[in-house]
């Protein structure tokens, strides 16, 4: 009868523990089944001297006195490139957006931008980004919020970290690390 009772009591230590397995969250790392996550990282070429890549096209008059540039719209069409100098790494893409200083008392802009692939594994294919950017802080992210080609239905974030700033001229090389998660092909 011992064996029985050590079975049976056996047996319901198993269900529980499969019972609270079942309940348990999966982790936030999880990739749902049918997608894959990548991580790439890519370089933002911002320049706003010389053969500029960026322009303000609007702004208030109060702009000009506003510590944050509270007001102004820039737009872009910045190269994207695979390392961080401008002169001698290749071109795989470009930042094709808008990016409005919102905000009185901070450095922040609102970011909505495409990178556009044009050469590598992923030309022909764009990632729609969109979100604050605070300037000042050392890690900016931002989200992912579709795609197309093979960023099709994407998702996921961005960590925006300045590798180089030009304060007397604006320009600016951004790191960009992308962690996105696309449909399995």
């Amino acid at each position: 009868m011992a064996s029985s009772s050590s079975f049976t009591s056996l047996a319901c230590l198993l269900v529980a523990a499969a019972l609270l397995l079942a309940a348990m969250p999966a982790p936030a790392t999880a990739v749902p089944w049918g997608q894959k996550e990548l991580h790439l990282h890519v370089y933002w070429q911002d320049r706003a001297s010389g053969n500029a890549t960026v322009v303000t096209v609007a702004k208030a008059a109060s702009t000009n006195t506003s510590t944050t540039r509270f007001s102004a719209i820039n737009v872009m069409d910045d190269a994207l490139t695979v390392g961080s100098d401008m002169n001698t790494s290749k071109i795989i893409g470009r930042a094709q957006g808008i990016y409005v200083s919102d905000s009185i008392e901070t450095s922040s802009v609102l970011m909505a931008m495409n990178f556009v692939f044009i050469d590598g594994p992923y030309k022909g294919s764009s990632i729609a980004i969109f979100g604050p950017n605070f300037i000042e802080r050392e890690v900016r992210e931002m989200s992912i919020i579709g795609g197309t080609g093979v960023f099709r239905f994407a998702r996921g974030y961005v960590q925006a970290r300045s590798v180089w700033l030009n304060p007397s001229t604006a320009d600016a090389t951004v790191k960009y690390d992308i962690f996105i998660r696309i449909d399995e092909p």
